[in-house]
């Protein structure tokens, strides 16, 4: 197991050579990880310097476990080497933070862009022009953000106090605390519902193009992305566009003009669908619990808001410029029998509950994306433990389509955090649509930067379907703890520690209400854990299928004389095979933990059945007892009557001659 990635490491500059000669790649296979790259420019070369900042260290992707390590005595030598470098230069500034160091003569903090041997034994190279305008653009965002929270929660409220009592109405005519909030400005709710759920053609969307020794990356909108994928430049073998659109209209439509705009891509027969040869599968994410309830609330409450779904369709087609995305998505609503409004596509937006979207399968068609009927978010079990306090786990569809002429389209809503680290809570509070630019969250942003320095150099083979299963392997695997050395708690083990919980709340006293309330627990851990075992177990098979068919393309490949690019490079078996075995693992743990919680609670009810019958003897015990009572008041109960009656003597009342009849007429009248 590697180090920690908080220690603190001494740091030596190398020549060019020497950096060479110490990098890990050279002393393996030649094969390129995804954790052997980190994040660069927006373009870069083979030829250029690798830039970075000093002490930040890379991450491991899910493959890294699988690099052949140097021998022990290469690693010595690399050592002896790196300490005697070291011995030979003024001591070494302090680091401050992962991109800033200090000078041990001066406070001044300046950047560094020295490469530095790093923890996972990788190179890691950071560019601060890219970090400096993503932070720039986080802040951005913020100061955004804050200016429509104030929006909605004034629409928050007023929506809250539309269904208030009749008493609170009459409060209201003394009392401003009772009286019904203003809802906002046209123009305010126009904002926001455009914040929230953007226009489709101003949706982000990512171009990655790779070659020989480069890559590229470009930010576009939606409204825009047709041109993207008819010409690309002459030195790109894939070029890979990621929109951020769930199942729906403008899903459906993406994908088919992408479809009909080039060249029919390899057919994967065996992973896609019957008479569909192109893969999907689902991605469990993180999303805060705060944006989440957000999202809901202003979906269901705008489109509920009379006359405002109206107001919205002039925005509908904001940015697009597109030259067939319109015509498609009125032609198939049409065809359908559905009406193309601004709600019904931004629906798409919205990622699922864990109970919540389509059955475990082949997803459906374009009406048959989520519909949301209520603002109240589900309360997951894994949010009761500390590290996910707040935090909502979500499922998202991840489609892709293949060409063959070196173009893939990726479509999904998946806009959460895939990877854990100690820094949850900090990725969760940045952008949904600045989160590509974060590779220790993203799977998607980690991709691109996995290959941002030298392009598909590294690959097997040079081509859409390498990079597809390639890309599917990253992804498939998540959510994940390995990549930053399990410095946060896997889901998995956050599962274990919730159901300890509950089993050691089984033998609390018995409490009136708290029972209730605890099968309600349980209920709700087996329905995530059963719902978390059937996506993974989808996975599994997505993955045996898929290495079924990257086979047959290596066979057809070698029977038709076509070499690989890189013969050292990672085959996509070798890709398969790795991600199978993880995504196996995952399985069979939470398999484990469903078969745990459900004996637990099976358990559960046994015990509190032997309560209740404990509680039944003791009752009976006590009915007893008030037989028993009851069978003496019978007996004694007339005996106490007519003593009490016959020892009256009213003639012996002082100053009174009435008698027996005069005290029974008197009772009578007053009963």
């Amino acid at each position: 197991m590697s180090r920690p990635a908080d220690r603190e490491e001494p740091m030596w500059e190398l020549t060019e050579d020497s950096r060479r000669a110490s990098s890990p790649s050279a002393a393996h296979d030649g094969r390129r990880h995804s954790s052997s790259a980190s994040s660069s420019s927006q373009s870069t070369g083979a030829s250029g310097e690798a830039r970075g900042s000093a002490g930040r260290r890379s991450r491991p992707s899910v493959s890294s476990v699988t690099a052949a390590l140097a021998t022990v005595k290469e690693q010595k030598e690399q050592r002896s080497l790196s300490w005697k470098l070291q011995e030979q230069r003024p001591p070494e500034p302090r680091m401050t933070s992962a991109d800033t160091i200090v000078s041990p003569d001066s406070e001044e903090t300046v950047l560094s862009s020295k490469n530095v041997l790093t923890n996972f034994e990788k190179v890691a190279s950071r560019d601060p022009d890219s970090e400096r305008r993503r932070r720039e653009q986080v802040a951005r965002y913020g100061v955004r953000d804050r200016s429509q929270q104030d929006v909605y929660q004034r629409l928050k409220r007023w929506a809250d106090k539309k269904s208030r009592p009749a008493k609170d109405m009459m409060l209201g005519l003394f009392s401003e605390a009772y009286q019904q909030p203003p809802l906002p400005k046209h123009e305010e709710l126009v904002r926001l519902a455009k914040h929230y759920y953007p226009p489709r053609g101003e949706l982000k969307v990512h171009v990655c193009d790779f070659g020989l020794g480069r890559a590229e990356h470009h930010e576009i909108t939606l409204g825009e992305v047709e041109e993207y994928w008819q010409q690309k430049p002459d030195w790109v073998d894939v070029r890979w566009i990621h929109a951020p659109l769930g199942i729906g209209l403008a899903h459906s439509s993406i994908e088919d003009i992408f479809l009909h705009d080039g060249e029919k891509g390899r057919e994967f027969v065996n992973a896609g669908r019957s008479g569909w040869p192109y893969m999907e599968t689902e991605v469990l994410n993180f999303r805060s619990q705060e944006n989440f309830q957000e999202m809901r609330d202003v979906y269901l409450l705008l489109n509920e808001l009379e006359g405002f779904e109206e107001q919205m369709e002039e925005h509908m087609w904001d940015g697009d410029n597109n030259s067939s995305f319109r015509s498609d998505v009125d032609w198939r609503a049409g065809h359908l029998g559905i009406k193309a409004n601004y709600w019904n596509m931004a629906a798409s937006d919205m990622p699922w509950q864990l109970s919540e979207g389509i059955a475990m399968g082949g997803f459906g068609g374009p009406t048959e994306g989520l519909k949301p009927v209520g603002r109240d978010i589900e309360k997951q079990t894994l949010s009761s433990h500390p590290f996910f306090d707040k935090v909502q786990l979500v499922r998202s569809p991840f489609r892709t389509f293949h060409r063959g002429d070196g173009y893939l389209l990726t479509l999904s809503p998946m806009a959460g955090v895939n990877f854990l680290d100690k820094n949850l809570k900090q990725h969760l509070s940045e952008p949904l649509d600045a989160m590509f630019g974060n590779d220790n969250a993203s799977a998607v942003g980690h991709v691109f930067k996995a290959f941002s320095e030298q392009g598909s150099s590294t690959w097997h083979r040079r081509t859409t379907e390498w990079f597809l299963v390639y890309l599917l392997s990253e992804v498939g695997c998540t959510p994940h703890a390995l990549r930053q050395g399990y410095n946060a708690p896997p889901m998995e083990s956050a599962y274990s520690v919730v159901i300890q919980d509950l089993k050691r709340r089984r033998f609390e006293p018995w409490v009136r209400n708290e029972t209730v309330k605890l099968v309600r627990e349980y209920l709700n851990c087996v329905d995530e854990l059963t719902t978390i075992r059937l996506i993974l177990h989808k996975k599994v098979e997505l993955f045996q299928t898929l290495l079924v068919d990257v086979k047959k393309f290596e066979r057809d490949d070698l029977k038709a004389r076509i070499q690989p690019h890189n013969s050292a490079g990672e085959t996509a078996q070798d890709r398969i095979e790795f991600a199978l075995k993880m995504v196996k693992a995952q399985h069979d743990c939470f398999e484990r933990l469903l078969i745990d919680v459900k004996g637990s609670m099976n358990a559960l009810f046994q015990l509190r059945s032997i309560e209740q019958n404990e509680l039944a003897i003791v009752s009976d015990s006590q009915n007893r007892a008030i037989l028993v009572f009851t069978g003496v008041t019978i007996v004694f109960l007339p005996l106490s009557f007519f003593t009490s009656y016959y020892g009256m003597n009213l003639s012996g009342i002082i100053d009174t001659n009435l008698s027996q009849s005069h005290f029974w007429k008197a009772r009578i009248g007053i009963g």
